[in-house]
């Protein structure tokens, strides 16, 4: 047993973030855990280092980036998305939102005809992933959700344990009053191909009863999907909107539509939750579609568009069934805390251990 480290721990929660400043999940989780560790009483650092994925070049250059990081003035080290994770450190314990999916389950979608060029590359990312977490100095692999831990397993053959994370409730706003004569079912998030949107676009195609999409948030599919709801009446694009507005949109919402692809966590789902709404999503959604309990705080269904219309329209022909659903995912999202994230983390590290 080495010396005991007497005064507080320092903590670097080294982070991922975008050369274009883009602001998400992934974002809202840094400042949160930052702050809930610092509540805990660990002095924590956020330290926020730019990963270029423009191309492959620019993504090995980040991978450097972050090897070279040096953070051995800190006690312990979290890591978070990739490539976080390939900084050394003698004391350090993954958090994992995700890898890069396009070299992993999201490889045969991005290119549907691989050269040899694109195969080698995935190839040596799988590589200097698995080498990263098999590290002696990796004291805990820890993922946000079941689809990040079977993907890991599956792609690099590690072991992980999940601990989903919370998120918060923005305070509402002085309301929007027209939001209360409309029906509607919200589409919140960032507007890229793997949410498929257009998914939901099509089911409204088939909706019976005289319910809205609204659609907020921003992102590079924005025009295609634009375009393909040119002929849809009950179709609205908010684009961006403030946290406020989002929560009042939330509490006026019917139930919220999530359907992506094979989503590693999905805040969406925990933030309609706990604004009382039932989730609807897909069966090859990820981690949603384990999130919600098909009939119970949500629906689960195939990526059909006519079988999700169908959903919809039960939703609104049975309102006070709609809100009892609401009110179970409530319940559920409510017992994910910040205390047992922090605690499982931290315990990881063995600081008490002192100085290596």
């Amino acid at each position: 047993m080495g010396q005991k480290l007497e005064m507080c721990p320092r903590i670097a929660l080294l982070t991922v973030t975008s050369p274009s400043g883009e602001v998400g999940g992934a974002e809202r989780l840094n400042e949160s855990l930052t702050s809930a560790l610092n509540a805990s009483g660990l002095k924590t650092d956020r330290i926020d280092v730019t990963a270029d994925e423009t191309s492959f070049d620019a993504l090995l250059r980040s991978y450097l980036r972050f090897y070279d990081t040096d953070l051995s003035a800190y006690d312990g080290v979290i890591s978070t998305k990739a490539p976080s994770f390939v900084v050394r450190h003698r004391r350090h314990t993954v958090y994992l939102l995700h890898t890069i999916r396009t070299f992993y389950d999201m490889f045969d979608e991005t290119f549907s005809h691989p050269s040899a060029e694109a195969m080698a590359q995935r190839d040596l990312i799988l590589r200097i992933d698995t080498a990263a977490f098999s590290r002696p100095s990796i004291r805990g692999v820890f993922v946000v959700g079941d689809e990040v831990k079977q993907r890991l397993l599956t792609y690099n053959g590690i072991a992980s344990t999940v601990i989903h994370h919370p998120t918060f409730q923005p305070t509402r706003s002085v309301g929007q009053p027209d939001l209360k004569q409309r029906s509607y079912v919200l589409l919140p998030g960032r507007l890229h191909r793997w949410k498929r949107v257009d998914l939901a676009l099509e089911a409204f195609r088939h909706v019976h009863n005289d319910i809205e999409l609204i659609i907020c948030g921003v992102g590079d599919d924005e025009a295609r999907l634009k375009t393909l709801s040119d002929d849809l009446t009950n179709v609205s694009f908010l684009g961006h909107v403030s946290d406020a507005v989002l929560s009042d949109l939330y509490a006026g919402a019917l139930a919220v539509v999530f359907s992506p692809v094979r989503e590693d966590y999905g805040l969406i789902t925990i933030e309609a939750f706990l604004n009382g709404k039932p989730v609807l999503t897909c069966t090859d959604s990820g981690e949603p579609a384990r999130l919600v309990k098909d009939g119970i705080n949500g629906f689960v269904c195939p990526p059909n568009p006519v079988l999700i219309a169908e959903r919809v329209d039960w939703l609104f022909e049975n309102a006070a069934i709609a809100k009892n659903m609401g009110a179970e995912g409530r319940q559920f999202a409510l017992q994910i805390g910040w205390e047992g994230v922090c605690s499982t983390l931290v315990d990881s590290l063995n600081l008490d251990d002192g100085p290596i």
